[in-house]
């Protein structure tokens, strides 16, 4: 195991690391300030310094530039009781490999030395591991500690004890389903039916059988009852997902479920009482909508009880470490080279966390064990996705092939857009509606 220098003013605070550590079996030693730490590693070895941001004479930002400037191989960890996006990125820019906030549990800086000493022993035994043919597989796990995270943990798990209506906000590839999951799971519904509808990915007539169920005969192809999202969800929750793409039909509806608790399915006549917990999601403002007439009053109102917004990741950057761990943990990737990280770190993430998952996917197939700038995606690198200039389209004598053309125009929008769906249909100026339907037709699978 590495050896590990512990830095804080505070020598109780140091002592408690200390014996953490040293349960582990961990060697480890301290000191009480940056100048003290420079002359310690000068005369011995240390692997890992653990250094507090705020330290008198000389701070751990301070004390991060003289280590990697005179022992560019030790790994530096920065403890903060005063964290922000912008101190967390400044010290990964600076060569920090990860920063805890204070007070944090002793398995998160054990969880960290470990990484750091499997990912050394990886770099020290093999320089070139095998390339990757197996595609990592990334369970979706809600991930983050920064303020705005814990701000949302603390609304889910408000949320959780009451069986009050949730409206989830936010841009796509937050997250949101995963937040709807995490309230029914902590629920005492928990165990009971957690259903989830795409509201914009089906067209009307076929969205209310859906969530509502039909009565045999109820339309042509209507062969037997079938019953709807709402029936199956009975006693547990259901996750209407992007409801503002719902038609004002289909909405006044939903807010007879939300007032009586009622049903019909399609062409019945029987009234049927459901126990349903209902959680909506949308990326769309609700509240121009209800002023063009396009999303109604009353069901809002219904609707936001308990509102939620799940902040874009541009928003939430100290969280992107931790992220990427994440993601490296659940595929084939050992570890990631800091100046890898910092680019992450710079990058705005149009399609936030599923976008960030993509781009480590695509890196952990292509990486040599470890994931470098080299291995991310182009207009990761680049910052952004560079503007495609053209002219007008000319048609050639030959002609072309105007299916395979929008096919092809549709991929590359998913492509740029990240796989987010409102950012593609925007780069094509269609609805996301019309892009689901395209991408039905021409059997593009969801990416």
């Amino acid at each position: 195991m590495p050896k590990i220098l512990i830095v804080d003013n505070e020598e109780k605070f140091c002592k408690v690391v200390l014996a953490a550590l040293q349960l582990e079996n961990i060697e480890s030693s301290y000191c009480l300030s940056g100048h003290k730490a420079l002359q310690i590693v000068k005369n011995s070895p240390v692997d890992i310094v653990v250094s507090d941001l705020k330290m008198d004479k000389m701070d751990g930002i301070q004390l991060l530039e003289e280590l990697k400037e005179r022992h560019e191989n030790i790994e530096v960890i920065i403890m903060t009781a005063y964290a922000s996006q912008k101190t967390a990125i400044d010290a990964l820019k600076k060569g920090a490999y990860d920063y805890l906030i204070k007070p944090f549990e002793m398995d998160e800086l054990v969880l960290r030395v470990t990484r750091i000493n499997e990912q050394k022993r990886i770099l020290e035994e093999n320089k070139k591991l095998r390339e990757s043919t197996e595609k990592p597989f990334f369970s979706p796990t809600l991930v983050g500690k920064s303020q705005r995270m814990q701000e949302i943990y603390r609304l889910i798990k408000k949320a959780s004890e009451n069986d009050a209506t949730v409206l989830i906000r936010g841009e796509s590839g937050t997250g949101k389903e995963l937040v709807a999951q995490l309230i029914h799971q902590l629920s005492k519904r928990t165990g009971k039916e957690f259903v989830t509808v795409n509201c914009a990915a089906l067209p009307e007539n076929l969205l209310e059988s859906e969530l509502f169920g039909y009565e045999k005969g109820a339309f042509t192809g209507a062969t037997q009852r079938r019953i709807g999202k709402f029936e199956q969800s009975n006693g547990g929750s259901i996750f209407l997902d992007e409801i503002g793409d719902m038609s004002l039909s289909t909405q006044a509806k939903i807010l007879r479920v939300l007032q009586s608790k009622e049903i019909y399915r399609l062409g019945g006549n029987e009234k049927i009482i459901v126990d349903v917990r209902i959680i909506a999601a949308t990326h769309q403002n609700l509240e121009e909508m209800e002023k063009h007439g396009k999303f109604r009053n009353d069901l809002y109102y219904r609707l936001n009880v308990f509102p939620i917004t799940v902040p874009p990741l541009r928003e939430r950057k100290e969280d992107i470490p931790e992220l990427v761990h994440h993601f490296i943990e659940k595929g084939n990737a050992k570890g990631i080279d800091r100046r890898a990280l910092a680019v992450l770190m710079d990058y705005d993430w149009p399609g936030n966390v599923r976008e960030l998952q993509n781009a480590i996917e695509r890196a952990a197939i292509v990486c040599n064990g470890i994931i470098e700038v080299g291995n991310l995606p182009s207009n990761v690198k680049a910052g952004s996705a560079p503007p495609v200039a053209s002219d007008k389209f000319q048609i050639g004598e030959e002609g072309i092939n105007l299916d395979q053309l929008e096919r092809d125009l549709i991929i590359q929008a998913l492509q740029k857009a990240g796989g987010n769906k409102t950012r593609a249909a925007a780069l094509l100026s269609i609805t996301r509606r019309r892009l689901y339907s395209m991408m039905e037709r021409f059997n593009i699978s969801d990416t």
